[in-house]
């Protein structure tokens, strides 16, 4: 099954891909790149580590030869929206409209909410982690849904943080909030207007050890998942248009549990017993 849809979706496409200099973004890139990619667009603040990251993945497959992706990579900000516009102009001038777009890029504040400076943490990360996606997708949507020679793919990943509260993440849970409801909404909305070619996946994961999450600690049952294990959930995921993917299974169990007790027995649980409320207290993040 998963060799057919590889086939399928993966080969001969051109896929973008935020904050893909690093972390599971890289992988990402070097997943596509493996598996057949036409052209992969990596998106990132960080210039030199995604034109590094792009002449790796060039060399490797070969491209100096002929084979291989056209592999670039595109300095953006993504939290700029003239920012997205304009490099979403260059992807299509350079490598065409992509059939895949990742929205991977994020970023996480931890703190008490009157302790969140108003335009570096709050808006910041309303900017990169709700709006951004939305700005993205917008771009290249039009021309996802008007070519239907084959199958297209949005992959936007949200967080466990987006289906359950949680002290010292009200900033960013609230991004991922807003993230799965906008993507679960244009998922519904492409099916009803026959546009079920284009399948949005909302990838939903608890703590993921890239170090972004540095300092935080997995509730009862949820351990800190590798990166390599996250993003085999995600890819496989999005290849079949599942339209959510949550990760680890405790994450599915919380969702239950929340929705079917009293808030305040649900409290008594997520405090002291899946010691989910007190997961962030020592949050780092990367420094």
């Amino acid at each position: 099954m998963a060799t057919k849809l590889k086939q399928s979706v993966i080969p001969g496409s051109t896929v973008l891909i935020t904050g893909a200099a690093r972390g599971m973004g890289e992988l990402y890139a070097r997943r596509a790149a493996r598996e057949g990619a036409r052209a992969i667009a990596l998106w990132d603040v960080d210039e030199a580590r995604a034109e590094a990251l792009a002449a790796e993945l060039n060399n490797a497959h070969g491209r100096a030869v002929g084979a291989g992706p056209d592999v670039r990579a595109y300095a953006v900000d993504i939290s700029d929206r003239d920012a997205v516009v304009a490099a979403a102009a260059r992807v299509r001038e350079e490598l065409g409209d992509p059939d895949i777009v990742v929205n991977n890029a994020g970023i996480v504040r931890g703190a008490l909410f009157w302790e969140h400076d108003q335009e570096r943490d709050i808006e910041l990360t309303m900017r990169i982690n709700a709006l951004a996606p939305m700005w993205i997708t917008r771009e290249f949507l039009p021309a996802m849904i008007a070519d239907r020679t084959r199958g297209k793919r949005i992959l936007n990943i949200a967080s466990a943080a987006g289906t359950l509260a949680n002290p010292r993440m009200s900033v960013y849970a609230s991004s991922k909030w807003a993230l799965i409801g906008w993507s679960e909404s244009l998922r519904l909305e492409l099916t009803r207007t026959d546009n079920a070619h284009v399948a949005v996946t909302t990838f939903c994961p608890s703590y993921i050890s890239t170090g972004m999450f540095a300092g935080a600690r997995g509730p009862l049952l949820t351990p800190i998942m590798r990166p390599q294990y996250a993003v085999n959930a995600a890819w496989t995921g999005m290849l079949r248009g599942t339209p959510m993917v949550l990760r680890p299974w405790s994450v599915k169990v919380s969702m239950a549990l929340r929705g079917l007790l009293p808030t305040r027995a649900w409290d008594v649980l997520g405090d002291g017993v899946f010691k989910i409320y007190s997961s962030m207290d020592r949050f780092t993040g990367r420094q």
